[in-house]
């Protein structure tokens, strides 16, 4: 609809305010000014006035960006320009030239929520209006018998498990939770090498069932995932078990409400669960990484599904993993790591930090095999009880790591090929030399789990290092 100049005034009958000013609407439309009443519910709308325009499709709400109800706007040459919002009797006089307008109305009121803000209607109205991000994905067209869920699995979209479809509608809705571009390029996801734009994010986010708020996240695990020294191509043909474990840190983990207590690596937290599933999706469906194809692990593992959690950082005795990692402390960030677990270490008669760590080391021998030594790397998921424990001693991760290190630097005549009975073990011949299972850098600590129970988990990772995978930390930017 073309405006003429004058004034248009975007009403609701829905709206409260809207309803009590019917009186000086009438005023107005009588005053000869050149008044046009749009209403978003109502042609009928306020009452005793003629001429309403029925705005019940809300495109030019939407075309003049209205948010509140009552809205009035100046048109001048065809061009919306000044605005007042809501009703303030003094500013509507000055803005309309009528002195006087409206004695017996109250001298304020606050406006309503326009209708095109309403949920799920602004991506509604964008995708039939335009004025939203310009999509580059490939629309797909179901057929009007055809299950969508059952054609999205199909067509090899999904980990085995339903999806949400990922709607323009839903798509527009996700990027609202970011202000970088939808073309913007993320980072390139092997082993297709392919871009994963924010909006090829966004669209897997949809899919794995996030809430917009989490894309941030997401999208830095993705930045994480594109590393070279993370070598996602590795991850995801290796044999071994791994898939991404993503570790959350700062404000943004309790803004999203992600869990860093009880059941932290299980069900029942969807930011948790969807934020590790919308990564895998994007290995999958950006990267090409598919179980059979690309992906030969010999028996996988659900971190391959998602494994996504944030470390319990308010009572915790120790830095925490991403401030340990150069991110300022009350930073947001993303910690990937390579791994699958977790295993269980059970110490409920630990009293002090010497017997705890003996526990945690005999655990942690057993990494890969109990043999291997040198590129293998673990994340020790330590429980808070088992934290007070070190905390209360002035233990810190790396006292921690420095015991732990000791006690695993073992005679290599008990890591060699055939000792022990076991084939498995080092090839070089045993010379009497101490070697250490772990190097510093590849050994690391996370606060999690739920305030009683004795028992810490080990995240046993891939090969460290140049010929594996190594941990990636990347902070968040939040808006």
């Amino acid at each position: 609809m073309e405006l003429p100049d004058g004034y248009v005034i975007i009403v609701s009958r829905e709206c409260e305010t809207c309803r009590e000013l019917v009186p000086a609407f009438r005023e107005l439309a009588g005053n000869g000014i050149g008044v046009v009443f749009v209403s978003q519910d109502d042609a009928g709308f306020p009452d005793g006035v003629s001429g309403v325009v029925d705005d019940s499709d809300l495109e030019l709400s939407w075309r003049l960006a209205v948010e509140v109800t009552p809205t009035a706007i100046r048109i001048e040459g065809g061009v919306p320009g000044r605005r007042i919002i809501g009703w303030r009797k003094s500013e509507w006089a000055e803005f309309f030239g009528v002195p006087g307008l409206a004695p017996d109305l109250p001298d304020h009121r606050p406006g309503c929520g326009s209708l095109t803000l309403l949920p799920g209607v602004p991506e509604r109205l964008a995708v039939r209006y335009g004025g939203g991000p310009v999509l580059a994905s490939r629309r797909i067209e179901f057929g009007a018998m055809e299950d969508e869920h059952e054609a999205m699995f199909a067509r090899g979209w999904t980990d085995g498990l339903p999806v949400v479809p990922p709607t323009m509608e839903r798509v527009y809705a996700m990027l609202g939770g970011t202000r970088r571009a939808a073309d913007e390029v993320i980072g390139i996801i092997p082993p297709d090498y392919r871009e994963c734009t924010v909006e090829k994010a966004a669209v897997n986010a949809v899919m794995a069932g996030c809430r917009p708020e989490y894309l941030p996240v997401v999208l830095a695990a993705v930045q994480a995932l594109a590393a070279e020294p993370f070598n996602a191509h590795g991850v995801a043909a290796t044999t071994w078990y791994s898939g991404p474990v993503v570790v959350v840190n700062g404000p943004i983990a309790t803004r999203i409400g992600m869990n860093s207590e009880h059941n932290a690596f299980g069900p029942g937290n969807r930011a948790n669960a969807s934020i590790g599933r919308a990564l895998n999706l994007i290995v999958r469906n950006v990267g090409g990484s598919r179980p059979g194809e690309v992906d030969r692990s010999t028996q996988g593992h659900p971190t391959k599904y998602t494994m996504a959690f944030a470390e319990r950082e308010y009572d915790s005795p120790w830095t925490s993993l991403a401030t340990e990692r150069g991110v300022p402390q009350g930073g947001s960030a993303v910690t990937l790591f390579a791994g699958q677990g977790p295993t269980p270490i059970s110490d409920q008669k630990s009293r002090g930090p010497d017997s705890l760590t003996h526990s945690l080391a005999a655990g942690l021998r057993t990494v890969r095999h109990s043999k291997a030594a040198g590129p293998v790397a673990a994340l020790v998921a330590v429980a808070p009880e088992h934290a007070r424990i070190f905390g209360a001693a002035g233990w810190d991760k790396e006292r921690l790591r420095g015991e732990i290190i000791d006690l695993l630097s073992i005679p290599d005549t008990e890591l060699v090929a055939g000792a022990g009975g076991m084939d498995e073990g080092l090839a070089a011949p045993a010379t009497g030399a101490v070697v250490a299972k772990f190097k510093p850098e590849n050994l690391w600590f996370v606060h999690v789990g739920g305030g009683a129970g004795g028992s810490s988990g080990i995240i046993s990772g891939w090969v460290a290092g140049p010929k594996g995978s190594t941990m990636v930390t990347i902070p968040i930017e939040e808006d």
